[in-house]
């Protein structure tokens, strides 16, 4: 009951939802940064480098969590179904999609079409599952966030679209907008720190092993990239666990509004660790991002006030 009201209070909603929003900025840049600096290529080692982070991330979130509520927290039987959907679409297949499409696109793009994960999980919320009520100032703001996405590829931030890069960023998102919703439906009576721990860990080790079948490799050393990764494990063993608490006790809709702040993030970032300030400030991709920020606070406005 008191962690109910400690998620719900306004002030705190407001700081732990812009702390995710900057981890998951970081994420884009620092996944191609990954790739640099362990001189990852082909779609097999990509999957194996995303299933490590994964995995190191769920166990981090397990540890954490047991230390927190001083026992081990152990995955029962009424926990699987949940476990396992959550592995499916928040990681293995969110992931699939994200790591193979970030590799085919800039960081600055990836960052841009990651913030659309607000007003496609309002779409998915409403349309499949039903926990929201899709209203006009949201169906507007759902549309604008398409242009900023539509104006990003056809004026220059990208010189052409490809379905394997931004096209499987864009896939990523609708994937994590279900397991969004699948949160809030097994978070009512399931502990969702130990969820969260156990579907990272599950899930990066089916990319693991698909990645592996496939002819992955990836050679460890104690050097920067090892830092890179610790912190990409970070993002999700932090992230993901306090966005799941908050999604827990608020409506879907609610705490998207300060995802605006993700791309924001993620784009400035891009342009300092790759070096793509070039691309970064270019009209177009700011007016892309200014659009896609301004559906995000479009779709969520109402549910602000309601």
């Amino acid at each position: 009951m008191e962690n109910s009201k400690f998620f719900k209070k306004p002030s705190h909603v407001f700081l732990l939802a812009m702390l995710c929003c900057i981890l998951w900025g970081s994420a884009a840049p620092f996944i191609k940064w990954g790739y640099q600096l362990f001189n990852i290529e082909g779609v097999p080692s990509i999957l194996m480098f995303a299933g490590i982070r994964f995995a190191l991330a769920g166990l981090l979130v397990i540890l954490f969590g047991s230390f927190l509520q001083k026992k081990v927290l152990v995955a029962k039987k009424e926990n699987m179904q949940g476990i396992c959907t959550l592995a499916v679409f928040q990681t293995a297949g969110q992931y699939f999609f994200y790591y193979i499409g970030l590799s085919h696109t800039s960081g600055v793009n990836g960052s841009i079409i990651t913030g659309t994960s607000a007003f496609i999980s309002l779409l998915v919320a409403s349309l499949i599952f039903h926990y929201e009520k899709l209203t006009l100032r949201k169906t507007l703001g759902c549309f604008i966030g398409f242009l900023g996405i539509l104006f990003m590829n056809m004026s220059g931030a990208s010189a052409n679209f490809s379905f394997i890069g931004e096209g499987f960023v864009l896939m990523s998102q609708l994937c994590g907008a279900i397991s969004a919703a699948f949160i809030k439906k097994f978070t009512q009576k399931q502990n969702a720190v130990l969820l969260s721990g156990y579907q990272f860990f599950l899930g990066g080790v089916l990319l693991i092993i698909i990645g592996y079948l496939r002819g992955g490799h990836i050679t460890f050393e104690f050097n920067l990239g090892l830092l890179v990764l610790i912190h990409l494990a970070l993002v999700s063993a932090i992230a993901y666990t306090i966005w799941g608490l908050l999604l827990s006790v608020n409506p879907v809709s609610k705490i998207g509004v300060y995802m605006c702040v993700t791309p924001i993030i993620g784009v400035i970032l891009s342009s300092v660790v790759l070096h793509e300030s070039n691309q970064a400030f270019q009209f177009s991709s700011l007016i892309a991002l200014i659009l896609v920020s301004l559906s995000v606070f479009l779709v969520n406005k109402e549910t602000q006030t309601d």
